[in-house]
């Protein structure tokens, strides 16, 4: 049997690439990824900036540029600032009621001794449906003359309701709805943020003498929620934002702009008016709004933030 020895050259090329520094390589995995967030973010975020400013209709030939005067509009019609405000409104009621009612849910489930699986699955079961078809029973349940919530009225002898087309209340009708769907998710993560609490620092707490729930709760289990807090915090703020198939679906808007949140407007103005220039402002600002919000948020509750 004959050895052969690989050649020098050979044995050169792999000590080379052996010593390549990992600076060097590391990089080279994320070019796919980087590519990815090129094409499909990064690109078309700037695409939707720079056509907020031109006069762009969807499926005309001719564009102009007209500046900052879409911009304008937003901040002087009545109609699109009753959008922006609706939708401030609906996130001051979504965003503390979804917060505190998941958390208690959490609490409770994580207190039972039996049956945690099956209520959290109850709980879950909202997010798993599709809110467009959901958004039809719900139609059906608010029906101001036979559904149920009217029947109940009426078992009670109280004036039903009509909560889709009274302008004092359908916009808390939308926010109830998306409570509805969201808590369950919420639940389910302060649940997951529960279960990651150390068993010690209970015994620590009762013998520095934290005896009673609420003392362990405000000195053990809130300070090591605050990562999970943070987070959930911040999604519901931008889920109770994106709200738009509920209105979509149940009111279009109404009675009189009640129920006009801003992502209906953005879609009524591009794909029903095809004001493509006024409806890019529309996504440029909300994606402004969002992202302050959020960097706000991290850097206000940060410093509460315990993270082990």
């Amino acid at each position: 049997m004959t050895l052969v020895a690989p050649s020098r050259d050979h044995v050169g090329t792999r000590l080379k690439s052996r010593d390549r520094p990992p600076w060097l390589i590391q990089p080279l995995y994320l070019l796919p990824a980087f590519f990815l967030l090129l094409v499909f973010f990064v690109v078309p975020a700037l695409t939707t900036i720079g056509i907020s400013f031109t006069d762009w209709q969807l499926g005309s030939s001719s564009i102009d540029f007209i500046g900052l005067e879409n911009y304008k509009e937003l901040f002087t019609d009545e109609v699109y600032r009753k959008s922006l405000i609706n939708t401030l409104k609906l996130d001051l009621f979504v965003v503390p009621v979804s917060f505190f009612l998941a958390l208690g849910l959490a609490l409770a489930i994580n207190g039972l001794n039996r049956f945690q699986g099956f209520w959290q699955t109850v709980y879950f079961l909202p997010v798993t449906t599709t809110l467009v078809a959901m958004a039809q029973v719900w139609s059906w349940i608010l029906h101001p003359q036979f559904g149920m919530v009217a029947q109940l009225f009426k078992l009670f002898g109280l004036t039903p309701i009509n909560w889709l087309n009274d302008q004092s209340v359908v916009l808390y009708t939308i926010g109830f709805i998306s409570i509805w769907q969201l808590v369950g998710y919420y639940t389910v993560l302060f649940i997951a943020g529960l279960l990651n609490v150390p068993k010690d620092l209970y015994e620590a707490a009762l013998i520095d003498g934290a005896r009673s729930p609420w003392d362990k709760f405000c000195h053990v289990t809130w300070p090591m929620l605050g990562p999970t807090s943070l987070f959930i915090f911040i999604i519901t703020i931008i889920k109770s934002s994106q709200i738009f198939d509920t209105v979509k679906v149940l009111t279009q808007g109404g009675p009189n702009n009640a129920s006009e949140i801003l992502l209906y407007t953005l879609y009524s103005e591009g794909f029903e008016f095809f004001r493509t220039g006024l409806a890019s402002a529309i996504a440029t600002l909300f994606f402004a709004i969002m992202l302050l919000l959020t960097l706000y948020q991290m850097r206000v509750f940060e410093k509460y933030v315990h993270y082990r």
